[in-house]
């Protein structure tokens, strides 16, 4: 085992392999307060990537209802059972890893779900009190007050990925251009052991073609400088893709994805004690029980819902958070333009891609309208 460094752990940890960072890494963003769970984003890869035969389950982008929504069937419950319950002390992380809590010959922890548990992709959609199981049963926990909120998942290209430190075939590798993460199909066997090591569970099994499979990021696009389909496809505008530095000393308070995750730390990532240190980062919802978000996304949460309920009188904030769906080209920097009250996007060239009005304008409707002879009860 290497020592590499964990910034999202606030400490170094262990992992089989030394550290390796990309020159620049591809992330993106999801504002969880704005998604409908419309799925558009999953009929956009599934209608791309996976409508092939032994594909049927497949979902490289899914959205779930939670707390009682999950796909594969309770993946995030049971590793988090697995590990058990261990403790932050501010922003540094106590507990062990699914690289540290290993068994012997074990160089991941992990669990390889049923296949019976991908058969339910939307299973509990829009439950708030319990959910319903394939096989008829309830899942049972205690009552909880009436919230929910949709999460949308992809592949984390994480730094350290769970399964590229379990694969024995050495098939899958972070491009050192963009930090995607990929399976060499050629070298793949089947073994299924990057499937039990991912937490996420976004590696899959392809039970026809008998190799494992994963979101590529819509690498294709990627390379062109254009956001990846879940992105321009989202109908919330919940989504955005940028590059974020990897080296943690020269961190760009005008690059959006800096912004987000190291200067105001509003955008956290999905249940970042695994280890794996992703790369998607997560508004969180801010209408949801604390305790239960702080288990998601770690402690940074009370403040990432401060700022965003403050966004509308940080201007600054709300440039960042405007440009969410105003653009197909991956956004570099931005800017708030104080003359036109607009926020600005620019490419790593530094051409401007977009620009957004930060008020929404307003238009005022005659309560009685001429023409008609009707009422409008709304007339703004």
């Amino acid at each position: 085992m290497a020592t590499v460094k964990n910034w999202q752990l606030g400490r170094d940890m262990e992992y089989p392999y030394e550290g390796n960072r990309p020159k620049q890494q591809i992330t993106m963003f999801f504002d969880l307060n704005k998604c409908i769970a419309c799925q558009t984003c999953t009929m956009a890869c599934k209608t791309t990537w996976t409508s092939g035969k032994g594909q049927e389950a497949i979902f490289w982008n899914n959205v779930e209802s939670k707390p009682y929504g999950f796909y594969p069937l309770a993946w995030d419950v049971k590793i988090l059972d697995i590990l058990g319950s261990q403790p932050w002390s501010g922003s540094t992380y106590k507990g062990k890893t699914i690289f540290e809590d290993t068994a012997m010959e074990e160089k991941v922890r992990g669990f390889l779900p049923d296949e019976m548990d991908y058969m339910s992709p939307n299973l509990g959609e829009d439950e708030a009190i319990r959910i319903q199981t394939t096989e008829g049963d309830y899942i049972k926990g205690p009552t909880h007050k009436n919230w929910g909120f949709y999460l949308p998942r992809i592949c984390n290209h994480c730094t350290y990925p769970g399964c590229l430190a379990a694969c024995p075939r050495k098939a899958i590798y972070k491009r050192q251009e963009d930090g995607i993460v990929l399976i060499d199909q050629s070298k793949c066997r089947g073994y299924r052991e990057c499937v039990k090591a991912c937490p996420y569970k976004k590696a899959y099994y392809n039970n026809t073609t008998r190799v494992s499979e994963k979101c590529i990021s819509c690498y294709p696009k990627i390379e062109k400088g254009e956001m990846s389909q879940c992105v321009t496809n989202c109908i919330g505008r919940i989504r955005i893709q940028a590059y974020k530095s990897t080296d943690l000393t020269k961190i760009r308070k005008n690059n959006v994805a800096d912004f987000l995750v190291h200067v105001r730390k509003i955008a956290l990532p999905l249940y970042p004690q695994f280890g794996t240190e992703p790369n998607n980062y997560y508004i969180p919802p801010i209408h949801v029980d604390l305790a239960y978000l702080t288990q998601m996304f770690g402690p940074g949460v009370e403040n990432a819902i401060k700022q965003y309920r403050n966004a509308g009188k940080d201007k600054e904030l709300l440039s960042a958070l405007i440009l969410f769906g105003n653009t197909e080209k991956i956004s570099d920097t931005f800017k708030y333009d104080e003359k036109t009250d607009e926020a600005v996007s620019y490419d790593t060239e530094g051409r401007e891609i977009v620009r957004v009005p930060c008020t929404e304008p307003t238009y005022i409707r005659k309560v009685l309208n001429a023409k008609t002879g009707a009422f409008l009860t709304n007339n703004s």
